[in-house]
């Protein structure tokens, strides 16, 4: 069975199912939609479709997603998966039961919203490399999501399901908060892949690359504002405004990234810490938890067969 910390708002009011897979709550706000679903038995195939962009959210349990691209893909707590517009996703639950139902969320947003913040957090990047860089929207994204998007989706699904008199603006925020965390990650995943193919593009694409190649070694500001033929502050003002964080902030979450895949992959917490560089095994669980909210051997027992 799958281990998760259970977001509180999701057990305010508990009732009794009307069916057993994907028992559905659901919670509407202005221009978006929280649905909660609760499944209670094993099952194959179960289709889901919306006609808006779908997030995605694991609580508990876990699935197995079939896309038109690609089958077998675990989906687990701290993962997120969203569904582009009319695009149908078939759903597999191995280890629902009655005692232990397995529990998602899904809100469907604007197209036109997500646009509109896309075309803002674009304002940010180089010139050089904008066109690089742009996310597809019409194909499913699967990624795992760290504790700082997890408090968001939190705080987003309390504000839905509680009767506050300011609840339709804080969704609004927070569904703000929600897509520009969704497209800082797939815009940097699509920078890192860039970055693999073209290395010398840029002074930058050479310090991602070098960082990615180097997860291990501790970073020299110096030497990397020399890579990147910049001035320090420079090269920390460039590296913010496309990154989005500071380059050992950057290195700290491609760290936890690839700990992570190496976890779901079956290497042990021991291999993962010493390969990363980290120092000691408290020191790599604790960071880990921090960045997830889940331990590294919690991450190990869910993987699926």
């Amino acid at each position: 069975m799958t281990n998760a910390v259970i977001n509180p708002s999701l057990t305010w009011q508990k009732r009794s199912p009307t069916q057993l897979v994907e028992n559905r709550v659901c919670f509407a706000g202005i221009d978006s939609e929280l649905s909660i679903y609760d499944t209670y038995e094993q099952a194959k195939k179960v289709s889901l479709k919306a006609d808006s962009l779908l997030y995605c959210g694991m609580v508990t349990g876990a699935k197995v997603m079939h896309t038109k691209q690609k089958s077998d893909i675990a989906f687990l707590p701290h993962e997120s998966f969203i569904l582009a517009p009319n695009e149908e996703v078939f759903i597999d639950f191995p280890e629902a039961n009655i005692n232990h139902p397995t529990t998602c969320l899904t809100i469907a947003l604007s197209k036109e919203r997500v646009a509109q913040i896309s075309d803002r957090m674009n304002d940010t990047c180089l010139p050089n490399l904008a066109d690089k860089i742009a996310v597809d929207p019409n194909q499913p994204l699967h990624t795992l999501h760290t504790q700082a998007t997890q408090q968001v989706i939190d705080r987003l699904t309390s504000h839905f399901i509680q009767n506050d008199p300011d609840r339709d603006l804080l969704v609004d925020f927070g569904v703000n908060e929600l897509i520009m965390r969704i497209l800082r990650y797939h815009g940097r995943e699509a920078l890192l892949r860039y970055t693999q193919t073209t290395p010398d593009a840029t002074g930058l694409t050479c310090v991602i690359n070098w960082i990615e190649e180097h997860l291990a070694s501790p970073l020299d500001i110096d030497a990397l504002s020399k890579m990147a033929c910049m001035s320090r502050s420079r090269f920390y003002d460039i590296f913010k405004r496309q990154l989005g964080c500071t380059p050992l902030e950057y290195q700290h979450q491609r760290r936890m990234a690839q700990a992570h895949l190496r976890l779901k992959k079956g290497a042990t917490v021991t291999q993962v810490s010493f390969e990363l560089g980290y120092q000691s095994l408290s020191h790599f669980s604790r960071r880990f938890h921090q960045h997830f909210g889940l331990c590294p051997s919690q991450i190990a027992q869910t993987r699926l067969n």
